[in-house]
Parts: structure tokens; C-alpha cells; sequence
């Protein structure tokens, strides 16, 4: 952080432009899309039985909310990764893994 500041710091007062872009992932594990999900594991090589497994890991999963001993109505999920395990995190990485390519640095 120290490192960026001075850089940006540094291009102020030479008189450089400086564009910062700001990404809020809150929330983000819940927004995955599935299908979207699946068509860039397929792109990144991944195919026949473990894109299928993967794919039947992600398709009819239900939620509901508790609180206070008190349950709402299970729900199904199109979208999101579990975050509760491994393999959640590592398929939102593959989804957001090239989210800097259109980026330009000069």
C-alpha cells in the first residue's frame, strides 16, 4: 500500500493523470454465474467428467435463512459458490482470473 501511494504520489506532482480502479467484492461469491462459470472452466481446458462433476456440484442447490429458530422457505441457487468450501474460492478465481485483460497501463 505504502508502494502504491508513493507511486501515485509521485505522478501527482509530476503532473501525470493517475486512474485508480476501485473493485468491491462483497457479496461476490453470491453473484457467480453458473453458466458463465462453467463456458470459462471449459475455455481453460477443463472438460468431460470433472466439467460434469463440477457442473452437478453447482445445479439444484437450495438455501434458506434460520434465525432465531424460526426457518424461511428453501430456495434454489442459480447463481454463487459455496464459500464454506475448497473448491468455492478456487472456481471464483477461475471466474475473475482475467478481470484486469482490457486493462491498460502506459
Amino acid at each position: 500500500m505504502l508502494e502504491f501511494m508513493e507511486y501515485v504520489s509521485t505522478a501527482l506532482d509530476l503532473g501525470r493523470p493517475v486512474d485508480v480502479v476501485y473493485l468491491d467484492f462483497q457479496k461476490a461469491f453470491d453473484m457467480v454465474p453458473h453458466l458463465r462459470l462453467l463456458n470459462k472452466i471449459k475455455a481453460y481446458g477443463i472438460t468431460g467428467d470433472v466439467l460434469r462433476w463440477i457442473g452437478e456440484w453447482l445445479k439444484d442447490r437450495e438455501q434458506r435463512v434460520v434465525l432465531n429458530g424460526i426457518n424461511s422457505a428453501w430456495i434454489y441457487v442459480v447463481s454463487g459458490v459455496p464459500q464454506e468450501s475448497i473448491l468455492g474460492p478456487l472456481l471464483f478465481l477461475i471466474l475473475i482470473n482475467d478481470i484486469d485483460k482490457n486493462i491498460v497501463n502506459k
